[in-house]
């Protein structure tokens, strides 16, 4: 950030008084800049224990698979949110959504929200953001070829219940490690 959305002066990182983190303050009118992390919400279409999975057409990550998702709006609900990404991605619609995964990424500031949710009919295809949609069974995920760390844990965990049929509710945490992978921690809230 370089200048005030309120008055347009420049701004400049300091920690303000009473805070315990750098913020951007502006030099001019004093407003004080919170930056929140970003939330992106999704589905994990399911029929026939089959996975829906879209082709991204769109950076980052252009033609690596996904579920669909995407940024929680202003004055949006999660679940109008879900059923939104989920149909503008895939052109799908879904019902039962159950929240299953809580996946924090504090590097990127990001938290990542996913639904469990059941794909209603076959009538589905490639939204605009989409090359292509696809339903896998779980041994045919292109793991390789998955976007992003998120989906890659999140479809990992899903996987393994759906063996079961139980799907506690998770939060899990990612972070990079020093080599590249992925660490991650989870913490089981239900049954």
């Amino acid at each position: 950030m370089n200048f005030c959305t309120q008055c347009g002066a420049k701004v400049t990182l300091q920690i303000p008084e009473g805070d315990d983190r750098p913020r951007f303050v502006c030099n001019g009118c004093a407003t004080i800049h919170y930056e929140n992390p970003k939330m992106v919400v999704g589905t994990i279409p399911v029929m026939e224990n089959k996975i829906l999975l879209c082709k991204r057409a769109i950076e980052p990550r252009r033609g690596k698979w996904t579920l669909p998702a995407g940024w929680l709006e202003n004055g949006e609900t999660v679940t109008t949110c879900a059923r939104r990404e989920t149909k503008e991605e895939t052109c799908a619609q879904v019902e039962e959504l159950r929240p299953y995964i809580l996946v924090d990424l504090p590097f990127i500031n990001q938290v990542y929200l996913f639904f469990r949710a059941r794909l209603l009919h076959h009538d589905f295809q490639a939204g605009t953001e989409s090359l292509e949609v696809k339903l896998f069974n779980p041994a045919d995920i292109p793991w390789d070829e998955l976007a992003f760390s998120a989906v890659h844990e999140t479809l990992k965990f899903f996987c393994e219940d759906l063996k079961k049929a139980e799907f506690p509710f998770r939060i899990i945490d990612i972070n990079p490690h020093e080599k590249g992978s992925i660490f991650c921690a989870e913490k089981r809230i239900s049954k």
